[in-house]
């Protein structure tokens, strides 16, 4: 079923939960601001500790912090989406 941009908007509840109202409790929303600034900053923290592993010539920290970043990279990306297509938080 395709949903609408006032969908949307108007935010939507249970998303993330595929028995939601059933057991009482409340909807929820996701914080999409709060997911950007942390994505961004976890993004920044691998960066720099790649680089660090760079100049140290540590090869398994290079691949772990590549992959995490890539992750990062990933969330940012869909999370942005969520937020351009008009979901609140």
């Amino acid at each position: 079923m395709k949903r609408t941009r006032a969908e949307y908007e108007r935010g939507l509840p249970d998303y993330h939960d595929p028995l939601g109202g059933i057991g009482g409790a409340a909807p929820a929303y996701s914080a999409l601001t709060l997911r950007i600034v942390l994505a961004s900053v976890a993004l920044l923290m691998c960066i720099a500790a790649g680089a660090l592993f760079v100049v140290l010539n540590v090869l398994w920290g290079i691949i772990l912090l590549s992959a995490l970043a890539v992750v990062c990279i990933v969330d940012l990306a869909w999370v942005i989406h969520r937020k351009r297509r008009g979901e609140p938080g």
